[in-house]
């Protein structure tokens, strides 16, 4: 059965632009008979918030947002994501690093990419034989690390279109296992969503250079025929172009509804946002559903204004065309 997943991250509050990459998910999935899994992507532990699990899980309630299985945490799968590193590891497709951070940036043959990312030089590349090696040479816990193969990783995006990425070269070998053992973003949702029998995937387009990684690790793994279908969409952001965060005021959905602004009204500035224009006033998720089409969304980034915050909290009107461009 043709299945996707939400999967909030409880390393915050979930805001206007995760509201509307997962209502458009939501839209997508309820149109074409998609199920819906919830999945809590809690591995992030220092960042982790106390209590915004059940936050994220109350706010996309409040927007009519439901699922039909879930929520699962990450965080009780460990053992699913150590047999796959043991895997990688016992193949040599993955290798221990101890490079810290600083010693990564400090690199002299660091190269980095156009957005300015440190690419990793592949210092620990062959250098230790094993984990435990790494370990007793360097007295330091290492990290693991998917030896990036080398040429180009080409995809089909179902929203932004044909891409190609060379990770070895754009990318560099990345993390996979953090020194404490965690199992790091790009292999949890591999295997996540493998076993999940995940096929749709819909995510903002700060994400899009994670699926040439992505697919690298379902090949490795032994996974290729489970590789899914991506919607990369563009993403909210402040009219510095930037993701929104706490430097744009507090756009949390959580503020909103302490605020006592009506879901509709949320719903009503998603929906200008999915290139449905006017929103009807009171309106719910489900009554998008009819008017949804994901060749009407806007292509580019969209900036949320002064004029729609301000009306979000009643106190301005709206004009009739759709967000900023960014």
């Amino acid at each position: 059965m043709p299945t996707t997943r939400l999967a909030p991250s409880p390393t915050g509050a979930l805001h206007l632009g995760n509201a509307r990459t997962f209502l458009v998910n939501w839209l997508l999935a309820r149109q074409n008979g998609w199920r819906i899994v919830l999945r809590v992507e809690d591995l992030d532990g220092p960042r982790i918030k106390s209590g915004a699990d059940q936050l994220a899980i109350e706010d996309l309630l409040w927007l009519g947002i439901d699922w039909d299985e879930g929520p699962i945490y990450q965080t009780a799968r460990s053992k699913k994501y150590e047999a796959a590193i043991k895997f990688l590891l016992d193949s040599n497709l993955a290798y221990a690093c101890t490079c810290s951070r600083k010693e990564v940036e400090q690199a002299a043959s660091a190269p980095h990419a156009e957005d300015g990312l440190i690419i990793y030089p592949g210092t620990c590349r062959g250098r230790f034989a094993s984990v435990e090696e790494a370990r007793r040479e360097t007295g330091k816990p290492p990290a693991i690390r998917f030896a990036a193969p080398p040429g180009v990783v080409s995809f089909e995006d179902h929203f932004a279109g044909p891409q190609q990425f060379d990770v070895a070269r754009q990318l560099g070998d990345f993390v996979i296992a953090k020194a404490d053992g965690t199992a790091a973003y790009q292999l949890a949702v591999v295997v996540d969503d493998a076993e999940m029998g995940v096929t749709d995937i819909v995510r903002g387009d700060d994400l899009l250079d994670s699926t040439p990684r992505q697919i690298l690790l379902y090949r490795a793994l032994g996974l290729a025929d489970r590789i899914p279908r991506y919607f990369h969409l563009p993403i909210v952001v402040g009219l510095d172009g930037r993701r929104l965060a706490k430097r744009h005021g507090d756009t949390r959905l959580t503020f909103y509804r302490e605020q006592g602004v009506p879901p509709s009204r949320v719903l009503a500035l998603l929906a200008r946002w999915c290139g449905i224009n006017p929103p009807v006033a009171g309106i719910r998720a489900s009554d998008l559903l009819d008017s949804f089409q994901l060749d009407h969304l806007p292509r580019e980034r969209i900036v949320l204004t002064a004029e729609e915050e301000a009306w979000l909290r009643g106190s301005g009107p709206l004009s009739p065309v759709l967000g900023g461009e960014g």
